[in-house]
């Protein structure tokens, strides 16, 4: 991808590079080395993570590619027929699938976060490997059985994550925060109520992994030049006024996985365009957002 960039001249963001996975532990190095060397020789390239080890995605995601082709049903019908289902088992479990970054399955490490058949949500918090346990079958079993009842709409959390990267990468010159949180679920990712309040209540001010400057930066300037937002994530003379008052002594994330939906302590307030959405701690109702297109340059992004 790097090399792509080089070759075009095109900017190159590489979206939640966590650095996932047993194979990775203790190699962002390696990764930020590439960055640097890149950025060196006049490349425009960052990159964004979260500031959490599991990752998420659908259970549908963990199909080598090919089995997914053709949309929903034809899916499903692979995963019934004793030839197709058998080449996917060897993918998922033998040789590594794609649909997992080409790593071997470990049902431990899959847990079901969120499902549309009310008859699953008992599985909701458990792993594929305790279902298979609870059920004394097969966890390849348990895998299908999900996929075919829940119509592929089955959201997972990978615990797959390792610290030392986390803590590596969030540092680097090039990096912005970013939560890749989703909303909707039965047990939806923590991430999409605490990510931000993390970086500034646990890695900043409690581990000094980045000043407080430092991550105000990652988590609004940069990213608003990244996405070439025009007069935002600055808080500057004729820049939109989005602001968020908060105690950095205070702010923390209250969010867990056992308890996804708790809203973050130590936030005053929040203007967007100048005014209140969040006040005294509590949100007013007002709505002030407005769409940011992309302007006749293809470059810049403006209200219309």
């Amino acid at each position: 991808m790097i090399g792509l960039s080089q070759q075009t001249g095109c900017a190159l963001h590489l979206a939640h590079a966590t650095m996932n996975f047993p194979e990775n532990i203790g190699r962002a190095a390696e990764l930020l080395a590439l960055i640097d060397a890149a950025l060196n020789e006049g490349v425009d390239v960052t990159l964004d993570s979260y500031p959490y080890l599991p990752g998420a995605t659908t259970l549908s995601a963990i199909l080598p590619s090919w089995a997914t082709s053709g949309g929903t049903a034809e899916t499903l019908q692979r995963l019934i027929d004793p030839v197709s289902s058998a080449q996917i088992r060897e993918a998922v479990e033998i040789y590594g699938s794609d649909g997992c970054h080409g790593v071997v399955t470990d049902w431990q490490s899959i847990e079901i976060s969120g499902v549309e058949n009310p008859e699953l949500r008992q599985y909701a918090g458990s792993s594929i490997a305790q279902i298979a346990h609870e059920r004394e079958v097969d966890a390849f079993e348990v895998f299908v059985d999900i996929l075919q009842r829940d119509q592929l709409a089955t959201g997972i959390l990978q615990h797959v994550g390792d610290e030392a990267n986390v803590r590596s990468i969030m540092q680097h010159r090039a990096h912005t925060g970013g939560s890749d949180g989703i909303l909707n679920g039965n047990k939806p990712r923590p991430r999409a109520w605490g990510t931000f309040p993390r970086y500034f209540g646990h890695y900043s001010r409690d581990l000094g992994i980045m000043n407080l400057e430092e991550t105000v930066h990652h988590l609004s300037g940069r990213p608003a030049r990244r996405l070439r937002l025009d007069r935002r994530g600055l808080v500057k003379e004729g820049y939109a006024a989005d602001l968020v008052l908060f105690d950095s002594a205070a702010i923390a994330d209250r969010a867990t996985f056992a308890q996804p939906r708790q809203p973050a302590v130590g936030i005053h307030a929040v203007y967007v365009n100048g005014r209140a959405a969040i006040s005294a701690g509590s949100p007013t109702g007002i709505r002030a957002g407005r769409t940011l297109r992309r302007q006749g340059d293809g470059r810049t992004a403006a209200t219309s």
